[in-house]
Parts: C-alpha cells; structure tokens; sequence
C-alpha cells in the first residue's frame, strides 16, 4: 500500500498547470499541451488508486489504458487540425478568429 499525498499533490499541479495552459495560451499547440497535462493527472490519479486498492479493484488500470489510447487519438486529429489550419491561415492563433 502506497501513500497517496504525492501523487494526489503531483496530479493537482499537473491538472492545475494543464487548466492554466488551456485558459491561458493563445497558441492551438500550446493548448493542446495543456489538454495533455490534464489527461496525464487523470492517468496518474487512475494509476496510484489503482496501485493503492491492490488486486481488489483492478478497473484502474484499465481505465489508464482507456485515457492513454484517447489521449493518442486525441493529439493526432488535433495535430491535423491545428496544420490544416497553419496552411490555410498562415498561423496557430486562437485569439483572433476568421473565417
């Protein structure tokens, strides 16, 4: 059985630096980082309940499988996206919109 301040701690900064990132930024790639940020403290909070229940709850662990493979489908259409709109553009800018 692990303690679970730290890694409660560590997902708390990293779900609070991925909001900021998403609130915050103006560029679509640093947007997407801060997306990945918070989906990486949802996996590590899956993880360490996972690892703390032992072998009587082992939906934690494939629940981290579930947001791992979202996460990869997630940054390959966004990437698309944000470069369709790089060449139709000219830029990744999300504080003025165009059509």
């Amino acid at each position: 059985m692990i303690h679970l301040a730290g890694p409660y701690l560590l997902a708390a900064v990293l779900a609070g630096l991925g909001t900021y990132g998403v609130l915050a930024r103006r560029n679509a790639v640093l947007v997407l980082i801060g997306v990945e940020l918070v989906l990486n403290a949802a996996t590590l909070l899956l993880v360490a309940v996972g690892a703390s229940a032992g072998d009587r709850w082992a939906a934690g662990n494939v629940l981290t499988l579930f947001v791992i493979t979202i996460a990869a489908a997630e940054v390959c259409v966004a990437l698309a996206v944000v470069l369709a709109v790089f060449r139709m553009r000219g830029d990744v800018d999300l504080s003025e919109p165009r059509s």
